[in-house]
């Protein structure tokens, strides 16, 4: 019988070995084995999970706004307001140049060392099966501070959701949870992160259901509300939160102010979809002006120092700002001239380098649209009449879809900031229509266009991944029967009689593909030997330019099967060298599928 770890030792040299790195290792392996066999046994282990996954990003939010307010007070000289909201810059007006400069260099030297771009919470639960790089996740947090914190016009919830689904990515891997028992975790993260941002659970349990987990079951409903809760309730007793919207009480609505509202979601649809593009705009003008990546954000520092000058609410993310300007009496000369000053902001910030999101961005563009829209309304629609207050509210929502997609977080958001259902219900309608625009004629959120730009064709969160994973080359038989093109149709008959073999792959002298020959073919040209002794192998053969590569997932596979209207293709290693490597039919790709999309079906439905 082996002796039990440190017996007949002295209690200093037991304790010394009880706390060793290897025996700590080796206990947490202990632990991670238990807590992933409880999980997988109940659920409700997944939802305490959550609790402590809440918790953690509710700290992180905490953490980077602080650390962004005490920057924006050191930098910028501020006593107490927010740094959008102050009358005027008196120092620190060259905190955006250096910043950038900062953020240029740094930037480069982290590329010189990781070519790939970091992974986002939307890109890791549809490719990667929810796992994300700490490491990353702990950079690309860093660029955003710096970034917001030296004063460019971009927000913290790209940061925010980033680490909270990184620290949760980072628990479940360690936990060797199931594919989609991590993807729901990271969902979880970034709940509690956008939740605690915003002081809302409901917003960030459904930023988490339609943008990073995108789907609503009931398997992820408990872990991912749970999350968002207890993200809320921990930046609440920190007294982190920083968003607040003080508005008068609307007035009631008639059947026309869903009509006027639905418009006013269509322009907000198309001023979202423009400020999208004006990012990638002003990507390819830095390109084409061909300056060193390292001072690209420098010189789009200089652009926002520009305009802010014109006016400081165009710095950072604009929380002092919203506030300031929703009971003003402005203008629509002035709400214009704002509107444009921050998406020039905006997308300069963006497009020159510095990092960080539109997500409030889209809220204060889309109140200041909303109110310049009741303004031209009064002016020139007298005989409609709108509620500002409520044109406030759709534009915020409305945008902030069109920008961040969405529409029942956004509605969600709303509700949680007025407590009105009435006006709820109007702008989610707004929110809607505005999200059915864009997906027609844009067909992107923000961060899924960038992701677009990379080169990525996903449209949102929903597991894609294991349809990648899925390739030629894992299907196929390498056991393929291979003939030469100029051989005859005798010695094909010879070699393959009827039964032995449907198809044969034809070859030329130097094993490149030349098309695939039907057995039955062969043997049917037999009845007229004039005819048959002329043919060769590679005379019948079908489907000579539509092989199949190794690299292909199952997807663009199923979809060379339909237009060829092949049973069954060769693959080769690439398209130049056309070496044949085996053989794919569309019978048991088709099948492969269908198990593969019955097991994420079971995943979104919560099955095992």
């Amino acid at each position: 019988m082996t002796p039990p770890m440190g017996a007949g030792m002295s209690t200093p040299e037991a304790l010394a070995l009880a706390v060793s790195p290897a025996a700590l290792q080796s206990r947490l392996r202990d632990l991670a084995q238990s807590v992933r066999g409880m999980i997988r046994g109940r659920e409700g282990w997944l939802v305490v999970i959550s609790g402590f996954v809440g918790i953690a990003s509710g700290l992180s939010v905490a953490l980077m706004g602080t650390i962004s307010d005490y920057a924006h007070r050191v930098l910028f000289g501020l006593q107490g307001e927010r740094l959008s909201a102050a009358p005027q810059i008196h120092q620190g007006m060259m905190a955006p140049i250096i910043g950038g400069l900062v953020l240029g260099t740094l930037t480069l030297l982290w590329m010189r060392r990781r070519a790939q771009a970091p992974i986002d919470p939307i890109e890791a639960n549809a490719l990667h099966g929810g796992r994300l790089s700490m490491r990353d996740s702990l950079w690309v947090t860093f660029q955003t501070l710096l970034s917001n914190g030296c004063g460019a016009s971009v927000g913290l919830e790209a940061a925010y959701a980033q680490m909270g689904g990184g620290l949760a990515s980072k628990l479940g891997v360690a936990l060797r949870l199931r594919r989609n028992d991590l993807r729901v975790l990271v969902g979880c993260g970034c709940a509690g992160a956008i939740g605690s941002a915003f002081g809302a659970p409901l917003t960030g349990a459904f930023y988490a259901f339609e943008l990073i987990v995108g789907t609503y079951s009931v398997a992820n409903v408990a872990p991912i509300l749970t999350a968002s809760v207890v993200g809320v309730l921990t930046t609440r007793a920190l007294r982190a939160v920083s968003y607040s919207v003080n508005l008068p009480t609307a007035a009631p609505m008639a059947l026309q102010d869903y009509l006027v509202m639905i418009a006013l979601g269509v322009m907000c649809a198309a001023l979202g979809v423009l400020i999208m593009r004006m990012v990638s705009w002003v990507e390819k003008g830095f390109e084409l002006a061909r300056l060193p990546r390292a001072f690209r954000p420098a010189v789009g520092g200089c652009f926002v120092v520009g305009l802010a000058l014109i006016s400081p609410q165009v710095l950072a993310a604009g929380h002092g700002a919203l506030r300031l300007d929703l009971p003003a009496k402005l203008g629509m000369g002035a709400l214009a001239l704002l509107i444009g000053l921050k998406i020039l902001a905006s997308t300069i910030s963006l497009g020159s380098g510095f990092r960080g999101g539109l997500f409030f961005a889209s809220l204060f563009l889309g109140a200041l649209a909303g109110k310049l829209f009741a303004a031209v309304m009064a002016a020139y629609v007298p005989s409609i009449a709108v509620d500002p207050t409520i044109c406030i509210l759709v534009g915020m929502a409305t945008l902030a879809v069109a920008v961040v997609g969405g529409p029942l977080t956004m509605s969600f958001l709303v509700l949680e900031t007025t407590g009105d259902f009435a006006v709820t219900a109007i702008v989610l309608a707004a929110s809607v229509v505005t999200s059915l625009v864009v997906r027609e004629t844009f067909g992107y959120s923000f961060s899924t266009w960038r992701m677009h730009l990379r080169g990525e064709t996903i449209r949102g969160a929903i597991d894609v991944g294991w349809m990648r994973s899925l390739t030629v080359g894992r299907m196929m038989r390498r056991d393929t029967e291979t003939i030469l093109g100029d051989a005859g149709l005798a010695e094909l008959r010879r070699r393959f009689p009827l039964g032995s073999t449907q198809r044969v792959v034809v070859v030329d002298t130097d094993g490149r593909y030349q098309g695939v020959a039907l057995t039955a073919e062969a043997f049917a040209s037999a009845d007229n030997p004039d005819e048959d002794a002329k043919l060769t192998a590679g005379a019948i053969a079908h489907w000579k330019d539509t092989p199949l590569t190794p690299d292909m997932n199952i997807k663009e596979a199923v979809a060379i099967f339909d237009r060829s209207e092949s049973e069954a293709l060769a693959v080769v290693d690439n398209r130049e060298n056309r070496k044949v490597l085996g053989l794919l039919t569309e019978g048991y790709a088709l099948r492969r599928y269908a198990e593969e999309l019955d097991k994420a079906r079971q995943g979104l439905a919560g099955g095992a």
